[in-house]
Order: structure tokens, then sequence, then C-alpha cells
């Protein structure tokens, strides 16, 4: 129940916001800046306003960096007759209020007077406000500090700035090398093929759709019935694509995770060809966002393959379409990452061709608050369905080409995402706010006996392990291990596969044996 002090403060809190919010536009009331100013913020405060309430998010850095680096496709999903109304009757009327109000201006010494008031008087009413309630907001601002992303137009305006800020700092091209000493040492057992790992970065999944995760709906039909090592307890590092993929292939783990450090310093993929292996990107969403940009990358994005792609999009097996032919030209040790478009949203049902319609009804609208949570749930696990289907096909294809290498592929998405659970929508909110629905990842693997005797690993002992809390800070390392790569920066601690192996990379690293020279 509220008592009548809650209110107050309730009440104070309101004086306040719009006190500070006015102090902050009195550094732009001046002629021919004050009305566009204010113009463009009702505009941009409506629109913030629209996703704001109806997808449940919080605006910080991350939100700004993420809505900037988003394709066009992706921000034409996000447009809909709510937005709209929001647009027209938050932002755009009252703009038009503005711009017809007549503004009467003084003198400058004569304005700058009245101002010199504004802000004498501003600031003594919120150092009174303060005083009479500093129990209330030291409480609020220690137990509810996601409260700031919420402040419009305060929230924007600030990550705004900090967003441009990093930027410009970005503009700096200095890149620090990492693992320059990287070499591949011999394996256990050498049987003279090269390995050929698939890494496949998925978009948006979620681990609790996942069948393999004890999900009562069978949403991994394909992977059920091959010989995948499935780990049920594994942690995204961030919740948003421009967060989570530089990432996971970065060095840092997340607790010290910063992106511009990572920005500066090379990754996972950078490590890899310094010890000669062969790296590939391909990509099917919005871009590697940095992490590819010193490796060989194809975009299949925009390609026109009738049975694959539409004019909007392609759908995920387009990853493999013709990727044979790269295959055969290979003479070494090589990492191929497919980047999926996976369950992105709103438009879930845009993700998967009309056969994985299985689920049903769906929500075929972007605005998911215009349908039941159920039929938004039903085209999210269609998603699910497809990319299930879409791994078979990349274990299908290493299979085919067991006989030339020693094959294996690793799947991990990025983050998750909220599909209603208490009304919140998407993905993207601050890692200490966001539920586990967003940071809860599938996180699985598929080896080819080859492989595994290879690198003398112990695959009852993986599946033992299974269960165990993982993340995306373990795969820089449980790369490095996988492909025999001896480097600095590589901690056994953090290699999934170390404790089950039957020999000790280290120790080998101490023998001055030589890098691996596999024939054809």
């Amino acid at each position: 129940t509220l008592s009548f002090h809650h209110i107050l403060f309730s009440f104070s809190l309101l004086i306040f916001l719009t006190l500070v919010t006015n102090l902050l536009l009195l550094i732009f009331s001046f002629k021919y800046i004050l009305k566009p100013v204010i113009i463009t913020l009702l505009l941009v405060s409506a629109i913030a306003s629209y996703f704001m309430s109806t997808y449940g998010i919080m605006i910080d850095k991350t939100m700004i960096q993420n809505a900037v680096e988003t394709n066009p496709g992706e921000t034409l999903e996000l447009l809909s007759p709510s937005l709209l109304f929001y647009f027209i009757f938050l932002g755009l009327l009252p703009a038009l209020v503005v711009f017809k109000a007549r503004i009467h201006f003084d003198t400058l010494p004569r304005e700058l007077l009245s101002r010199l008031w504004v802000v004498l008087g501003s600031v003594a009413l919120i150092a009174v406000i303060l005083v009479v309630h500093y129990k209330d907001f030291v409480s609020l601002s220690r137990e509810h500090r996601h409260l700031r992303h919420l402040i419009n137009p305060i929230n924007y305006v600030y990550s705004l700035s900090s967003y441009a800020g990093n930027t410009l700092y970005a503009a700096d091209n200095t890149l620090h090398p990492i693992g320059t000493d990287a070499k591949v040492m011999l394996p256990a057992s050498n049987n003279g093929k090269h390995n050929l790992l698939v890494l496949v970065v998925g978009e948006t999944a979620r681990a609790q759709n996942f069948s393999l995760n004890g999900y009562n709906r069978d949403t991994n039909p394909n992977l059920n019935k091959e010989n995948i090592i499935n780990f049920s307890n594994a942690w995204s590092c961030g919740t948003t694509t421009a967060v989570s993929v530089p990432c996971m292939f970065s060095h840092l783990d997340r607790a010290h995770y910063d992106d511009d450090t990572a920005r500066h310093s090379e990754n996972i993929l950078d490590v890899i060809k310094h010890a000669g292996i062969n790296v590939f990107w391909r990509e099917n969403d919005s871009g590697c966002k940095g992490v590819c940009e010193r490796v060989e990358q194809e975009s299949m994005i925009h390609l026109h393959v009738s049975e694959l792609c539409n004019d909007e999009e392609c759908f995920d097996e387009i990853l493999l379409d013709h990727l044979q032919d790269r295959i055969d030209t290979l003479d070494k040790d090589t990492i191929i990452v497919l980047h999926q478009k996976g369950s992105h949203g709103p438009a879930y049902g845009k993700r998967y061709p009309e056969r994985f319609n299985v689920y049903t009804p769906t929500c075929n609208t972007n605005t998911l608050t215009d349908c039941s949570q159920q039929d938004v749930v039903n085209a999210y696990d269609n998603t699910i369905l497809y990319t299930d289907y879409f791994l078979k096909q990349v274990i299908t294809f290493l299979k085919k080409n067991s006989p030339q290498f020693n094959t294996a592929m690793i799947y991990a998405s990025d983050h998750g995402e909220s599909l209603g659970e208490n009304n919140l929508y998407l993905h993207g909110l601050p890692y200490m706010f966001a539920p586990d629905e967003q940071k809860h990842i599938p996180f699985l693997m598929w080896l080819s006996q080859d492989i595994e005797t290879n690198n003398a690993i112990d695959d009852s002992c993986l599946r033992t392990h299974s269960s165990n809390e993982y993340s995306h800070d373990h795969l820089f390392h449980s790369l490095l291990g996988l492909m025999n790569v001896q480097t600095s920066v590589y901690d056994p601690g953090l290699d999934i596969f170390h404790s089950c192996r039957t020999y000790d990379m280290e120790k080998i690293a101490t023998t001055n044996m030589p890098a691996v020279d596999k024939p054809l």
C-alpha cells in the first residue's frame, strides 16, 4: 500500500526530473537553436517511448550501439502502425505546436540575467528536494540503478553522447597484437589429415526452448539423433549481438570485457591465423561486429538462390551453399565460422521456410504485444526447429568430408531472448538486470571419432562435465585446445577439453616439438 511519504516522494521525483531537464535545455535556449532542439527531442522521445513501453527495453549505450549497427532489413522489421501512432501523437503533433509557437527573446544581457535566475531557482529547489528525500534518493540509486535507463529523454541523450565518444576513440586504428607466438603442436596421434572445424554462431537462441535442455516440445528432432555433446548450463557474455559477438571471440572474459579494449585488440581468429591455420567467415546476419575484419569473409545476405532466398533475405542454409567448392581447395587446418540469422526477432516468421511452420498459430506481426504470448512462442519455436535442421545439415556436410579431414562442429548462440515473460520482449537489457531468458544460451558440439582420437579427447569425460557451468569465456581457449594451438595467451583452466584429454598440451610444448606439417 502506498503511504503518504511514497506519494510525496514520487511527486518530488517528478519535479526533480523536470528541473534537471529544464537546466539541460537552458544550454540551448537561444534564438534559432531552441525550437530545433525541442522538436528533435520530441520526435526521438516518441520513438524511444514506443520501444520502451512495447518491448520493455532500457536505453543505454549498448542499446544505442545495437541500433546504430543494425542493418536496414532489421530496422524495417521494427516498423509498425503502433510506432506510427506514437510518432504522430507523442512526437509530431507536439512538435508542430512548438514550431508554431511564438517565442519572445529579449536582449542578450536580459536573457542571460533571466537564465541566471532560473538556474539559481532550479538549483535551490533541487537542493531542497535532495535534503528532504536524501535517504529515498540514496536507496533508489542503489537498489534501482536501472531506472536511469528509463528516464526519457535523458537516457538516450546521455547514451548517445557516450556512444559518440567511444566511436571517436575507436577511430584510432591502433591494434594490439596478441598470441603472436601461437603455433600448432603435434597432436597425440597424427593420422595425416587436416583438422576442419565449423563454428556456428547462433543468433538470439535461448537454451530454454531447446528440447536438448528439457523443453517440453521436441524442437531438436535432428540433433537428438546425432552424437551431440550438449552443455546445458551455458551463459552469454552480453545480451546483444554488438556486445556478445566481439566478447565471445575476445581474450577478455565477461567480467573484464570492455568494448574499446576489445576493438583495439586482436581476437581468437587472429591468434588462430598466427598459428598458420586458415580462417574463413560466412555471414548471414547483421555483420561480424569487427571480429572478422582481418580474415577472409563472405556475405551471403543478398544472394539470389531461389530455393534459399527471397526478396528480403536468405535462410541460414545459404551458409552452406557452394561451401564444398572451398573445402576442396584446403591444404591446411581450417576454421569456418558461420554466422546465422537464427531466431532474430521480432519477425520470427521470416527466419524459416514455410515447411518449418509446425507450431501454430504464430504471431505474424512485428508488434509482439498484439499477439498472445503463446503465438509468439510458437513462431519462435519454429525458428529453433529450423536451426536444429540447419545444424543437422552442417553435421552431414562434415561427415561427408570426414574421409579427408578430422571434423568437428561447435554451436553457441550469441545471446537469448525474452518472449513476453514479465512483459519483456526481444533482448538487450543491461546484463545486470537482464532475465535468464536473455543470457542462458544453447551451447553444443559434434566431434568426429577422428578428431577425438587425434586429440586424445575422452568423449565420456566431456559428457560427464556437460552440466557444469560454462560461458562464452571458454570459447577462446577451447578453440585453441581443439586446434592444438600453443600460445602464451592460452589458459587451460578455460579450455573445456583440457581436463578430458589423456595428454597434456603444455607438456608437449615444453619438449620443443616442431609444428605440425601434415601431408595432404
